[in-house]
């Protein structure tokens, strides 16, 4: 067998450092789960998709601006709120 280098030592930083980590986080916007836990999600890089239960403003303005301002982006699609990191966009140019 033939050699071919693979070192997943390295691919795993370089994974790391060009910020690719994260997860999808699922919940439900209903008011009951405090504001700082959705922040946080997003400044780990997770993108949450959060089923939207009453009016979306108020349900979302706890942690909406903070999220903006550290670059992040916020989407309502379809009941959803999804919200986004910094630098990992939202892509909803399929659905005009």
């Amino acid at each position: 067998m033939s050699d071919f280098g693979l070192d997943l030592r390295e691919a795993e930083e370089f994974i790391e450092s060009e910020g690719t980590v994260g997860d999808v986080v699922l919940g439900v916007l209903d008011g009951t789960t405090e504001p700082e836990h959705w922040v946080r999600n997003v400044e780990y890089g997770n993108v949450l998709v959060l089923a939207v239960e009453g009016d979306l403003n108020e349900r979302a303005s706890g942690f909406a601006r903070e999220v903006k301002d550290m670059g992040g982006e916020l989407t309502h699609f379809r009941g959803f709120l999804i919200v986004s990191p910094p630098n990992v966009g939202i892509d909803t140019e399929r659905l005009d």
